[in-house]
């Protein structure tokens, strides 16, 4: 046990030896006050095998207190601001473009696709994010999508760098438990939900590459240390999060063939968990919004020579278009993967026909919203881990309120970080740890019953709106609910405001 404790303060150490060797760096650079010398063009950048580092560093591996993370995070903290002697300086959170080598793998347009990179020094855990966008999947609604959204086929005006966000965010007030990982963002420029394999044609006028894409990125992150991870997380949100889904396996199986079986590669799919239901109304299939979410992929997969794993495609053999969707594909995945996805999906909403467009709903469209509730935890009870708050929004992992959302009393970062512990106790024969739940979901029956739940803001006014005036603007009879409960309207009203 002496052993086990003396690991924080021995980090703490070596952290404060790191922090008074960067200063001495930092202060020899700036010594000669007002007139600094000029920097130098640093070189070119070399492969791990070239590297000939001449200044010494200090790798440190802070998963190893991942049972006092909370706390030893907070002394690097103070530890950093108080001794850090740079302050002029601002530490650099940006991730850095990088361009794929392998100019064959490209976006819809044929421009290069490539990567934002931030690492970090010293950890062993990657966290690769795949960015969402919804698709398109014939050759008109591709043509329009480069018209309206070509950031989304195109790298032609990617920024240089981007700042990380919710769990990439590199701040460890936002991001609590994944702060210090090598951090990777994919953009999302092939519109396939990162399945295709197909090169540019002159008949359908793009490429769908994603799935390829996602292949030759984590090629180019092994010669920038991700040969030496211990942990990589695959995440991804909307149909990124789908994309985790149908590439995690992938990802895993490209790794062990190349000979780094040791990295325990796991998934984390945010609000990718869609339903192959029917629509509120039907319509014609003309573009991503109207037609049903099946009829859609059943296109897509032909128009993008889409990719599905292996296990999957074997048992829906000629229906491939069935992995797509969550609760089919998961049972034939390996890899450990952790769902967070929100009850009321604002996406799926949108494929089912019902538009939230700030008038009052028809009583009809209220039981459909209500039944897609019951539907999506259905779907949801034999995942082990998972996060479904009952609120309506669309996608949380990036955005810089994911530490508020709490399930019965636990955050989001803080149930991911009880399966991170859950899956090292278990590769170490332990048992799980206590009161660190990791299947968490909702009971009640209505959209943003859930008090923790984000804002939401009346679309014409643009005013924020508690939870009871937006139950009421989506024409939520409150008399009517108190009357077939058998309680009294204000008492109702007391527990719709309080998230009871």
């Amino acid at each position: 046990m002496k052993a086990v404790r003396m690991v924080p303060s021995l980090l703490l150490v070596l952290f404060l030896l790191v922090l008074m060797q960067s200063g001495a760096l930092c202060a020899r650079r700036f010594r000669g006050g007002r007139n600094p010398q000029p920097r130098r063009s640093p070189p070119p950048p070399t492969h791990r095998a070239d590297r000939g580092d001449t200044t010494e560093s200090f790798p440190l591996d802070f998963t190893a207190v991942e049972e006092n993370m909370d706390n030893f995070m907070t002394q690097v903290k103070n530890l950093a601001q108080s001794l850090y002697p740079c302050s002029a300086q601002k530490l650099d959170h940006d991730m850095k473009l990088n361009f794929l080598v392998n100019t064959s793998v490209t976006c819809n347009d044929g421009s290069p696709a490539g990567y934002y990179l931030k690492e970090s020094r010293g950890s062993r855990r990657w966290l690769i994010f795949l960015e969402g966008g919804w698709y398109c999947f014939n050759k008109e609604n591709c043509d329009s999508r480069y018209e309206t959204m070509r950031r989304f086929m195109s790298s032609s005006k990617w920024p240089q760098t981007k700042r990380g966000t919710g769990i990439l965010s590199p701040l460890p007030e936002e991001n609590p438990h994944w702060w210090n990982a090598n951090m990777v963002f994919i953009p999302y420029c092939s519109s396939d939900v990162w399945s295709g394999a197909t090169a540019k044609t002159d008949q359908s006028g793009y490429a769908f590459l994603g799935s390829l894409i996602i292949q030759e990125v984590i090629k180019s992150l092994l010669s920038k240390g991700l040969d030496n991870a211990r942990v990589l997380l695959l995440a991804g949100s909307s149909a990124g999060g789908t994309g985790v889904l149908l590439n995690v396996d992938r990802v895993a199986e490209l790794l062990k063939g190349m000979g780094y079986a040791g990295i325990q590669v796991r998934g984390l799919s945010d609000s990718g968990w869609f339903l192959d239901n029917k629509q509120y109304h039907c319509t014609d299939c003309v573009d991503t919004i109207s037609c049903t979410p099946t009829e859609t992929i059943k296109r897509g997969i032909k128009y993008w020579g889409s990719v599905v794993p292996e296990r999957c495609r074997q048992s829906h053999e000629g229906e491939e278009w069935n992995c797509f969707f969550g609760y089919r594909v998961f049972p034939s995945i390996k890899s450990p993967v952790f769902v967070v996805q929100w009850l009321f999906d604002e996406a799926q909403l949108t494929v089912d026909n019902i538009q939230l467009t700030g008038q009052p709903v028809q009583e009809g469209q209220w039981r459909y919203i209500q039944n897609l509730g019951t539907e999506l935890r259905n779907t949801l009870k034999d995942v082990p881990a998972m996060f479904a708050p009952a609120c309506l929004s669309h996608e949380v992992i990036t955005r810089n309120y994911w530490i508020d959302v709490q399930v019965k009393g636990t955050s989001l970062p803080r149930a991911l970080h009880c399966w991170d512990r859950s899956l090292h106790d278990s590769r170490n024969n332990k048992a799980p740890p206590k009161a660190c739940p990791v299947h968490l979901i909702d009971n009640c029956p209505w959209p943003h019953c859930n008090p923790t739940c984000p804002t939401i803001r009346d679309q014409f006014t643009g005013q924020e709106m508690n939870v009871v005036q937006f139950l009421m603007h989506m024409g939520f009879d409150v008399q009517k609910m108190a009357q077939q409960q058998g309680m009294d309207p204000s008492k109702l009203l007391g527990m719709l405001s309080s998230g009871s």
